[in-house]
């Protein structure tokens, strides 16, 4: 095992900040199947690479976490082999992890163009597995970006172990295309029906039974609090109502905040509070009017979507992307009053 090509390798990756990650992103798009074209853009927003390194560097890190009012589980060095678990490329994960390493190993620093890096070991495991490249383009560039946040000998003892597809996440890639375009049906009369329409909302792909419905024009975190079939908050200390964290409905805590698998279409218009809240927590939600990033309490159903819930949320805008201009928020709950200071925080008192 060449150690010095290994290190090599790591710091060439640790050259890019995350705009180039995101840029190399955005020209990768068109060769991502389908399948996981927006799961792959939702990890890189749940696990940000400038708030890994603002980390990082913190001398305090303790009292940094506690001033972006962090919750749950934002690391992914506790979660190599899973964070990943809701792209359709997770199956391939084992054989990406051993190639990154390989290509580590021989790496001699000699030249380094990052988006031919990933086509190359995508189509080397996609070749050894006789799949698609389309397949393994995706979860390359997140095992990638693994590496770069977890370090190479944290990423290389990883087991790899992989969470066995089931669910929708079964079938295959082009079926679930197929299936996470389906409509709920509403019945003879359906099409005279407006306020009483029924949706649902799938939050795990690989569960069957992982859905609430919604009703038309129906907020995501209200209707996810009407599912009452388990004990959320035993699940997650932040699932005080259901299976969506949630503290003050008004758009002001950041905890709701869910990747929109499919359905972005159908679900409301971002408005301008949500929009200048999302970037005040530091999610990353881009300029379309109908993104794959929103806080469900705000975001509306006029059909069937699948999300995934990211397992932490926090507050870190300004701190860590800056430019972050203060606004009045609205009213929040006295169980948001720990993020609502942080908020308040950095849009207000903070002066650095």
């Amino acid at each position: 095992m060449n150690k010095n090509n290994m290190s090599l390798f790591e710091n060439a990756l640790g050259e890019l900040d995350e705009n180039s990650w995101l840029d190399s992103l955005e020209k990768l798009i068109p060769s991502i199947h389908e399948v996981d074209k927006v799961p792959t853009q939702i990890w890189f927003r749940f696990y940000p690479l400038s708030l890994h390194r603002y980390l990082q560097k913190s001398e305090d890190l303790e009292a940094t976490l506690h001033g972006f009012a962090m919750q749950g589980d934002y690391s992914l060095l506790d979660q190599i082999d899973s964070s990943h678990s809701f792209l359709y490329g997770h199956r391939y994960w084992k054989d990406i992890k051993h190639a990154i390493v390989k290509r580590a190993e021989s790496f001699e620093g000699d030249s380094f163009d990052f988006d031919s890096e990933v086509k190359t070991l995508a189509k080397s495991v996609a070749n050894a597995l006789n799949q698609d490249e389309s397949l393994l383009t995706g979860i390359t560039l997140v095992g990638l970006m693994t590496l770069v946040q977890v370090g190479l000998e944290n990423f290389e003892n990883a087991k790899g172990e992989l969470t066995k597809p089931s669910g929708l996440l079964k079938k295959s890639p082009d079926a679930i295309v197929k299936e996470r375009q389906k409509e709920d049906k509403q019945g003879l009369f359906g099409f005279l029906k407006t306020i009483d329409k029924e949706f649902h909302v799938t939050w795990d792909e690989s569960n069957p039974t992982a859905k609430f419905k919604a009703i038309y024009d129906e907020e995501i975190a209200t209707a996810a609090a009407r599912d009452q079939s388990q004990n959320w908050l035993e699940k997650d200390e932040r699932c005080g109502e259901g299976v969506i964290p949630v503290e003050c409905r008004a758009a002001a805590c950041g905890t709701c905040w869910v990747g929109v698998v499919s359905g972005a279409e159908k679900l409301s218009d971002v408005q301008k509070m949500e929009r200048k809240q999302m970037k005040i927590f530091g999610y990353r939600q881009g300029e379309e009017s109908k993104p794959f990033m929103r806080l469900a309490c705000q975001a509306q159903a006029e059909g069937s979507v699948s999300v995934v819930i990211p397992p932490w949320n926090g507050v870190f805008g300004k701190k860590v992307y800056g430019n972050v201009e203060k606004i009045t928020l609205e009213p929040a709950t006295t169980s948001a009053a720990k993020l609502r200071e942080a908020i308040d925080e950095v849009t207000g008192s903070d002066k650095n």
